[in-house]
């Protein structure tokens, strides 16, 4: 099977839906000559062409506006963002348009436009360019978000997502572009609300989402060799919508759970996951749920602080040798 980065993993998810549906364009900032401003578009300008890649100019508004409304009328819209803390300039259109479209419409209109880019900190950029926003984008109904944590997840749930006929913000992680996977030649999708167990376990549930998988699997390796505690790994991969019975499941199997998380964390993502394990998994735990976030603070600018805002496998075992 071959092995590709997760940039190359979606650009060839980006390629097959655009030779598939002539509908399918790609809309941003530098995605076409330039080839995007992390290479995920690579090589796609010259082989489709101005009318496939669209290069924008520097307004969120201005562009994920026109995305939305290309695809109210049949156009499915790829739009890139450089960083997904770019969008808050253009939050009315994801929200209030591409969220409630289809409902207020009555179902009359849909807006089948996927909003991609990397949303994570850990390199460095400072605070405004470091957001993970997929806790406020889950909060609107009408909204579905993805961020998967390897190449394999992240094509298929591309390719899924340009085929759905919602608006999907898809959440993707610059630490994680050029890490190497196994992906298969043949086609495949991966349906959206699916989360996959990464590692099976017996002693705890570590539940997470994008980067903080890779995490969490550091720290299920490292309780294994030097703790015997065999912990179990829940990737998410869909936040909106969310597979609640894979979730309860390992929970009901291992009777606890840590939930590691990039958001900060107060209203995160884990808080969701946290409260919906205590109203339907309560009896089945032996413990508290615990989670393992982002410290609560701006995203820090110098490296080394940086690497210790986000969290690491070394406080995901602390606060599992806590709970167990």
């Amino acid at each position: 099977m071959p092995s590709l980065t997760y940039r190359q993993a979606l650009n060839q998810a980006l390629a097959e839906e655009i030779e598939r549906d002539e509908n399918v364009v790609i809309i941003g900032e530098e995605v076409a000559q330039y080839n995007g401003a992390y290479k995920v578009t690579e090589g796609l300008w010259k082989r489709f062409g101005d009318k496939r890649l669209v290069d924008a100019p520097i307004s969120e508004a201005g562009f994920i506006g026109m995305g939305i409304g290309a695809s109210m009328l049949g156009v499915r819209p790829v739009m890139e963002l450089m960083f997904w803390s770019f969008a808050y300039v253009a939050w009315d259109q994801i929200m209030n348009n591409a969220g409630q479209v289809r409902y207020m419409s009555g179902g009359l209109i849909n807006c089948p436009i996927v909003i991609r880019g990397p949303a994570n900190g850990g390199t460095n950029v400072g605070a405004t360019h470091s957001h993970t926003p997929e806790n406020f984008i889950a909060n609107t109904p009408g909204l579905k978000v993805v961020c998967p944590s390897n190449a394999y997840d992240a094509k298929g749930l591309m390719k899924t997502a340009i085929r759905d006929n919602d608006p999907v913000c898809f959440m993707e992680n610059t630490l994680l572009y050029g890490e190497h996977w196994e992906v298969p030649e043949e086609e495949y999708l991966i349906p959206l609300g699916s989360a996959d167990i990464k590692r099976e376990g017996t002693d705890i549930s570590l539940i997470a989402h994008g980067r903080a998988v890779i995490t969490a699997l550091k720290a299920a390796e490292k309780l294994a060799e030097e703790h015997n505690i065999n912990a179990e790994v829940v990737d998410l991969r869909s936040i909106r919508p969310l597979d609640e019975e894979t979730v309860l499941n390992s929970v009901r199997k291992t009777h606890r759970a840590v939930l590691v998380d990039e958001n900060k964390p107060f209203c995160a993502v884990s808080s969701q996951i946290s409260a919906l394990i205590m109203e339907k998994a309560f009896d089945d735990l032996d413990a508290p749920v615990r989670r393992v976030c982002s410290l609560d603070a701006p995203a820090i600018y110098s490296m080394p602080v940086e690497s210790e805002q986000l969290p690491t496998p070394a406080r995901v075992v602390k606060m599992v040798l806590e709970v167990c």
